[in-house]
């Protein structure tokens, strides 16, 4: 788990696919065609971050998925972080559905979600590639596995946790990886506190089960996602809750007519990607007693999706044609 993990995808997996399934062909700064992942790790990348889904319709990013994957990434020197989702498609703050299957009471359901996290956990570790940060759901802010982990019972938000990361433990023995907690609006201090406080008061879930504040910060779904505020939400977490922070979602667009930004002096240009995620980087670098621990691009290669569910044309860090653009290299100075 390193002090500055540097770069990311949050989906190396759809590069991998668009590659080997799709035709998919990436170009790198001087025009030769290299894999997309490569070029990102000449550029300073150093991890990938990943989904896994439970049993989606097509197979992609389930377990043996994320299995191919990992061997792919560890062979490369690169650390893995592992995102359960704890749904069989995207989770989210609007869609935490439970996977298909799965009980919807709250005891049957922790011992489902305990064995499932623990078989997936044990799988990595036992094809000799371990994970390095597993994160417990996708921005769960609104809760997870839904109906059952919503807000109108932070208890069973926190019995939740509480299985998930017993399970991650229970697997691992004497090599344990990072687990985090994921929300987003990383920028919103309020949010933050309150998810947090809800539920550590309901005492079912331990603060000392985890060890990452993992946040997802966006400048196009609202102008309060400034640079000060997130500097200012970070700050305060580590003040209240002494945990490591990463962001674990970030992009900044290089195409993007007609969509208000958080920071109108940052330019909409592969330079200003460079400044958006060097201006996140400094922010973390600054947090007390180390505990910035890295910022994940989400997502740099997927053509095709380059809005990445905003309004903007495209946040990669490729042209559409899978040229490299020079963002491309965002992370090599850190």
């Amino acid at each position: 788990y390193q002090r500055r993990v540097r770069g990311s995808l949050k989906r190396l997996t759809n590069s991998i696919s668009s590659l080997f399934y799709s035709g998919q062909t990436y170009k790198d700064l001087n025009g030769v065609v290299r894999k997309s992942d490569a070029i990102l790790q000449s550029g300073g990348m150093n991890s990938v971050r990943s989904r896994i889904w439970v049993n989606p319709k097509d197979g992609n990013y389930n377990l043996d998925y994320n299995l191919r994957l990992a061997k792919r990434v560890k062979a490369a020197g690169l650390s893995f972080y592992l995102d359960f989702h704890y749904s069989d498609t995207w989770a989210d703050p609007s869609h935490q559905t439970i996977p298909a299957g799965w009980p919807n009471t709250l005891d049957p359901l922790l011992t489902q979600v305990y064995n499932y996290t623990k078989a997936t956990i044990t799988a990595f570790i036992n094809q000799g590639t371990p994970v390095d940060i597993v994160s417990l759901g996708n921005e769960i802010r609104n809760g997870l596995l839904w109906p059952v982990g919503t807000t109108s019972s932070f208890s069973n938000i926190a019995k939740i946790l509480n299985a998930t990361a017993y399970a991650v433990k229970d697997a691992s023995g004497n090599n344990q990886p990072k687990i985090m907690i994921h929300i987003d609006n990383g920028w919103n201090i309020d949010e933050q506190t309150y998810f947090y406080d809800s539920v550590q008061k309901t005492g079912a879930f331990s603060s000392s089960l985890y060890d990452i504040q993992g946040v997802s910060y966006y400048p196009f779904y609202g102008t309060g996602a400034t640079l000060a505020n997130l500097k200012v939400s970070l700050n305060t977490m580590v003040s209240k809750y002494a945990k490591d922070i990463v962001v674990a979602e970030t992009n900044w667009p290089w195409n993007c007519p007609g969509v208000t930004l958080s920071e109108k002096n940052i330019p909409i240009s592969p330079a200003g990607q460079i400044t958006w995620v060097d201006d996140v980087i400094t922010i973390l670098n600054a947090l007390p007693s180390g505990h910035g621990k890295g910022v994940y691009y989400w997502e740099p290669a997927w053509i095709g999706n380059a809005g990445l569910g905003s309004s903007c044309v495209s946040n990669l860090l490729f042209n559409n044609s899978g040229s490299a653009l020079p963002s491309v290299n965002m992370y090599g100075s850190h």
